[in-house]
């Protein structure tokens, strides 16, 4: 667990939280460039807790965002970069009517999520590939792949902020 003292700046990026634990109004986008490394994955897991936490989500919600963040990075820096240490990936948080929004960006060849196979088919439940894609999509409320014009592909993820609940954001 991530104490939040330790979450008051977070890495590389020179946001602050709010001395309360909370993201201040004028910070709604926090951008992060990582390495293609494994140690970029801890790191973004982390820094997403960090951001859900200032965004007042509880401790499960926190996990399951890091869990899906920490998903995420791992395959663009696994199948998207194909661990090649001079591509870069983007991590992008945002808070948009009523949603916190997380996009990870790969400099890869891109991919089409009717290639991934579903890990509960029974030919491949004892295969490995697929699952980062179910746990992310189990673990929020919207989940998309696009494919960017410059290349690569972007993983779109969105939790609905907690004092909207599990109801439609306003808007």
């Amino acid at each position: 667990m991530i104490d939040f003292p330790r979450c008051a700046m977070l890495p590389d990026t020179g946001a602050f939280a709010g001395s309360d634990g909370t993201m201040s109004q004028d910070s709604r986008r926090i951008e992060v460039t990582l390495q293609t490394l494994l140690d970029s994955v801890g790191l973004a897991e982390e820094i997403s807790r960090c951001v859900a936490a200032s965004l007042g989500f509880d401790e499960d919600d926190r996990h399951k965002i890091g869990l899906a963040v920490r998903e995420g990075v791992a395959n663009a820096v696994y199948y998207g970069n194909c661990e090649q240490p001079e591509k870069l990936v983007r991590l992008i948080f945002e808070v948009d009517t009523g949603r916190f929004v997380v996009r990870i960006q790969d400099q890869g060849c891109g991919f089409s999520l009717a290639d991934v196979p579903d890990p509960l088919a029974q030919e491949n439940l004892l295969k490995t590939s697929g699952r980062g894609i179910f746990l992310m999509r189990a673990f929020m409320d919207e989940f998309d792949v696009l494919r960017p014009s410059q290349g690569g592909a972007e993983l779109v993820m969105a939790k609905r902020l907690p004092q909207y609940g599990a109801g439609r954001p306003p808007g």
